[in-house]
């Protein structure tokens, strides 16, 4: 597939609707980082990106969308759904919590509060889908979505990404299969996962995308049961190395973000940061680091 004519489309497709999100160099937990925030985006998350091009990009029917979410994803196509027109329909686990249910709720979408974790959410949208004809927008394994999320890297390097390696967290693996796409080798992409919910890793470890248990801090950004084909074929052929931290490495990076550099995010968003600032990963003697920090629904909401 050609992945950087599909980048560039959707780069296009999304201008005026995606920001361009601001980079920062920082130093944190010690780290000389290159940071994107791109938790400054629409409703919080690099979600927004994927969402609009593949609304932009189909047919929408009259139904509207549907979309299975952990609630960023959720609130991200609601948002595109209502800025474009469309009426949504978004399935949330119980797990989401009030504050992401929250952001979906603003965005103008309906939202359905599902029983269980984010594969029962998905169950209920697919339902949702057959009944009623709505477009099922899928959080992270579709070609509209990793090419919208590509946009990210695109940009990040038309603001000068100066980096050997980007390091970025994984649930599901739209994000980090935009990022092998645009990059093509060209960087290193290292994968960054919560112990507890560490789709990508296990699939590397059995050489096949595999069932895992979710749990944990990050769970409602990062908790898919299984990567996405997409982001499996990617990182296979790209050689993407996946590390994992725990909850505490996470629970410190969120407060190494918040007390260095002002940047409140959920868990989720601390995560990339937290393979640093925990010894996860440590980078080579010279070598330049980047780190993508995304998710700003943190719960409960600080603000309300």
């Amino acid at each position: 597939m050609d992945w950087t004519t599909k980048i560039e489309g959707a780069r296009a497709r999304i201008a005026g609707h995606a920001r361009v999100t601001p980079v920062m160099d920082l130093a944190l937990g010690g780290h000389a980082v290159q940071a994107k925030l791109e938790q400054m985006q629409h409703t919080g998350s690099f979600k927004a990106r994927g969402a609009f091009n593949t609304l932009l990009s189909a047919d929408v029917p009259t139904a509207g969308v549907v979309a299975a979410s952990g609630g960023n994803h959720g609130a991200a196509v609601g948002f595109a759904a209502a800025a474009l027109g469309h009426p949504a329909h978004i399935f949330v686990p119980e797990v989401a919590g009030p504050a992401k249910i929250a952001v979906i709720e603003r965005s103008g979408a309906t939202c359905h509060v599902v029983p269980g974790l984010y594969a029962d959410a998905l169950e209920r949208a697919r339902t949702h889908e057959a009944d009623t004809g709505a477009m099922q927008v899928h959080a992270y394994d579709a070609v509209p979505t990793v090419a919208g999320q590509g946009t990210c890297f695109a940009e990040w390097e038309a603001q000068g990404l100066d980096a050997d390696t980007v390091l970025i967290a994984v649930g599901g693996g739209g994000l980090i299969a935009g990022a092998l796409a645009w990059f093509g080798g060209r960087r290193t992409v290292v994968a960054v996962e919560p112990e507890r919910s560490r789709a990508l890793f296990a699939a590397l470890e059995a050489g096949e995308p595999v069932d895992v248990d979710v749990s944990g801090v990050g769970a409602n950004a990062l908790g898919a049961k299984r990567i996405g084909s997409i982001c499996f074929d990617l990182a296979t052929a790209g050689g993407c190395r996946s590390v994992t931290v725990t909850d505490d490495a996470i629970l410190e990076a969120q407060a190494v973000l918040w007390r260095e550099a002002r940047q409140l995010v959920e868990p989720a968003g601390a995560c990339a940061l937290a393979a640093l600032t925990s010894g996860a990963y440590v980078p080579e003697a010279g070598e330049r680091v980047a780190v993508l920090v995304c998710g700003a629904n943190p719960a409960p909401d600080p603000i309300g």
